[in-house]
């Protein structure tokens, strides 16, 4: 849902510019991936949810994230910094990560639209899906998740012209869903070292978040009942308005949806 939301209020907020001019379809290809991409760094973790998504291929994934965020995190920390084992809220929990997810997204769906954004697409959407249903079915969850990604990667390939898809754009929905995961996890318990390698009070890996009075704890009640359902409002909101622009909801015309429009 964060990553929805974010990436339904960056467009609905970019009117004058090419993300606030996407067409319909361009905007439901940018949806998916920045759901999916809301989950994407915590493939650094082997026992995270988004790990087991597609079963052995994203838990082999996870240990290689896993790895390299460890020796990362090893390398550049500084003696102020924690002597922790393990790789995660490392190099995949940084702005860093998000500009390169970008970059490597872009060049992908330059290279080949025709092969490249379905994989993208399906990648993705079995991230979002796993995301949004992460307790339904244990034991074979992988292999309904691959369905349901299958599907969902069909219909939106089939509505919408993956040759005009707007690489760039795909690129900052994917960097926009991680950076909304990013946001998540710094009012967490533990923080977010977004801004790694900048160093604050001395630390390289220096975690991100307001005062302790204003973190929650992850899955705790607060974000059940208050976080997640906000989100939920916000998405819906915001993608209104952002496809109310495209001309798919004309029903909305004269309803206040944005009160920052002119």
């Amino acid at each position: 849902m964060s990553g929805l939301a974010a990436w339904a209020a960056v467009t609905a907020l970019a009117e004058g510019h090419n993300l606030g001019s996407l067409s319909a379809k361009g905007w439901l290809v940018g949806a998916v991936l920045a759901t999916g991409a809301a989950l994407l760094p915590d493939l650094d973790h082997p026992e995270s949810t988004v790990s087991s998504t597609f079963g052995p291929v994203t838990q082999a994934a996870s240990k290689v994230f896993n790895s390299i965020s460890h020796g990362v995190y090893r390398l550049t920390r500084t003696k102020r910094d924690s002597n922790r084992d393990g790789g995660h809220r490392g190099l995949t929990h940084t702005l860093v990560f998000a500009l390169v997810a970008t970059v490597v997204t872009t060049a992908i769906i330059q290279t080949s639209r025709s092969w490249a954004l379905p994989v993208l697409m399906f990648f993705f959407s079995g991230l979002a899906v796993r995301g949004i249903m992460h307790k339904w079915c244990p034991r074979n969850d992988a292999l309904w998740i691959t369905g349901s990604a299958l599907l969902l990667t069909y219909a939106c390939l089939k509505w919408t012209d993956q040759t005009t898809a707007d690489a760039a754009a795909c690129g900052v929905a994917v960097g926009i869903g991680c950076v909304a995961h990013y946001l998540g996890d710094a009012i967490t318990e533990q923080g977010c070292p977004i801004l790694w390698p900048v160093p604050i009070a001395w630390k390289t890996w220096f975690p991100v978040a307001p005062p302790k009075i204003m973190r929650m704890r992850t899955g705790g009640r607060v974000e059940m009942t208050l976080v997640g359902p906000a989100l939920t409002v916000l998405a819906l909101w915001m993608s209104a308005i952002a496809l109310h622009r495209t001309g798919v909801l004309p029903m909305l015309d004269g309803i206040p949806l944005a009160p920052w429009s002119t």
